[in-house]
């Protein structure tokens, strides 16, 4: 199982190599043996995940296949809804989110021959970016137990890197992606607003969600994005632009590219280990035959400050009955942070969303009429220990929060994470900037980013090892995770941390350069 990828599975499976049954047992095994310590599951669907397994072989024996996933097994945040299991969106509440349809995403990832292993775990209502939930577990870094995994999709992020499952679903307002992605030295990416439906999934805050893939290497990003991917009717926000097979030219190279590198925010009380690897991702892709260059970019605070309004006010709206009706039922950190929206005014509101789009687009203009792509840190430090920031009054533990966490979704460009690896021949990092490329032919409304297959900085992490286990109505511009000064708004921030052994200490954060039609239409009407 610690070899697999799930472009190599779905090959060993179409070739009998192994069968559907015996990499779900697999999988449904190590779940067994280790989630009680990672605490990546919420809900474990043993029986149907089996059911499924042996469909799929029986239709694979006669010769067909339902799509690019057919035998893979997978699993999705607890916030998307799936037929027959529980949604609980992390709180202590079984079913507390009922939805009349499946969620689009999963329900393009089953019908392309995926099997649901079940829920993972996340912080709860996805406000927090530690990966801590008192109702179920906090989930645990499976590199180094007792650390951060990183929030919202904290289980999701976990359980790809330990093996549990080859592929999961997350969500992503502020960075609860790219984080648990930074975390657990995965690869992440939240795509351009729209390009994901997000129908039957749980909203935290319409206009800044996303849904987008959780995987061990770029390639099966860019290939559950191409299923999860397009026009949805039950999600108004959905782009029309066509979805491109965004594994042609993957492993094309990147002569030409612009890379720029941030001259100022981004590296700001940023670890000396984390801004290394950065610097030494950005210098492998010069060697590569890209142009990398300092970029000086604008302020993000203003842009940070109204992000933050905007989410709070959505996030209260959505779950108001439960904060009014049963606030004991919510951990004290989540209400706290949920009560912040109701001080919001109407009119703040909406002033915040006129000049959103104007904003974003001044912000993107002055960054990529220089470059192309723009690679940062995701998080500033390594993964700190769960109970250093999660301990203490309420009020010390959201100041953690945004002091040590810098996110903010503004901009009309996707944006992901993932991890660099030392090699003579600068390993795979064109990877990460060919589809970049490829993402520029796409649409107006690319799609989004994969970065570089840049894996583990230190020589005791490699190549594709696991861990040792155990231990909404208006088109958003999307994306960019600047590290913003304190008060800059996120759903889950970066994790403060403690030197970490065995840990990532950097997961280069990129975001493509995007300008397309409905970005423009956006600025228009918000102006």
């Amino acid at each position: 199982m610690s070899d697999w990828t799930i472009e190599s599975l779905v090959a060993a499976l179409r070739a009998r190599r192994i069968s559907a049954v015996e990499i779900t047992d697999e999988c449904l095994a190590r779940i067994d043996r280790l989630n009680p310590v990672l605490r990546a599951f919420i809900t474990v669907d043993a029986d149907g995940a089996r059911r499924a397994a042996k469909e799929r072989d029986g239709e694979l024996a006669a010769g067909r296949a339902r799509g690019p996933l057919h035998g893979v097994p997978m699993a999705w945040k607890d916030l998307c809804a799936s037929p027959g299991l529980p949604t609980s969106c992390g709180t202590r509440t079984r079913d507390y989110f009922v939805s009349e349809r499946a969620c689009t995403a999963v329900a393009r990832l089953v019908a392309a021959g995926a099997i649901t292993l079940g829920k993972t775990n996340m912080t709860e209502l996805a406000l927090g970016p530690f990966g801590d939930n008192a109702h179920h577990g906090h989930v645990q870094n499976p590199w180094r137990n007792g650390h951060c995994s990183g929030g919202s999709s904290s289980g999701s992020g976990s359980a790809v890197a330990a093996g549990l499952a080859l592929g999961a679903l997350g969500s992503d307002t502020g960075g609860s992606i790219r984080l648990p992605a930074a975390c657990c030295g995965i690869v992440g990416l939240k795509p351009t607003y729209g390009r994901v439906s997000r129908a039957g999934a749980m909203a935290l805050s319409w206009s800044n969600d996303h849904l987008g893939p959780m995987t061990r290497t770029v390639r099966d990003a860019a290939l559950m994005l191409g299923i999860i991917a397009g026009w949805d009717a039950a999600d108004a926000t959905t782009s029309r632009r066509p979805v491109p097979d965004y594994l042609r030219g993957i492993d094309g190279g990147i002569r030409g590219l612009r890379i720029g590198v941030p001259a100022s925010y981004y590296f700001d009380d940023v670890n000396a280990e984390v801004v290394a690897a950065v610097r030494e991702a950005a210098r492998q892709l010069g060697a590569l035959g890209a142009h990398v260059s300092e970029v000086r970019v604008p302020d993000p605070v203003p842009l940070g400050e109204i992000t933050g309004v905007i989410s709070r006010a959505e996030s209260v709206t959505i779950h108001e009955r439960l904060l009014r009706e049963r606030p004991q039922d919510i951990q004290p950190v989540v209400r706290t942070r949920l009560e912040f929206g109701a001080h919001i005014a109407a009119h703040q509101y909406l002033q915040a969303l006129r000049a959103r789009g104007r904003l974003a687009q001044e912000f993107l203009r002055a960054i990529f009429s220089q470059v192309d792509v723009l690679i940062a840190p995701t998080i500033p430090e390594p993964a700190p220990e769960i109970a250093a920031v999660t301990t203490g009054a309420v009020d010390d533990i959201i100041k953690i929060m945004f002091d040590a966490f810098y996110g903010a979704d503004l901009h009309d460009a996707p944006e992901g994470t993932s991890h660099y690896r030392r090699t003579s021949a600068g390993g795979r990092c064109h990877d990460l900037l060919e589809a970049g490329r490829r993402l520029r032919e796409a649409s107006g409304h690319p799609p989004g980013l994969f970065p570089s297959d840049l894996r583990g900085v230190r020589g005791d992490v490699q190549a594709v090892r696991h861990p040792p286990a155990g231990a909404g109505a208006d088109r958003r511009h999307q994306a960019l995770h600047p590290r913003v000064r304190r008060g800059a708004h996120h759903d889950a921030g970066e994790p403060r941390a403690e030197g970490v052994q065995r840990q990532h200490p950097a997961r280069p954060s990129v975001v493509h350069r995007q300008m397309g039609d409905d970005a423009e239409e956006r600025a228009g009407v918000s102006a």
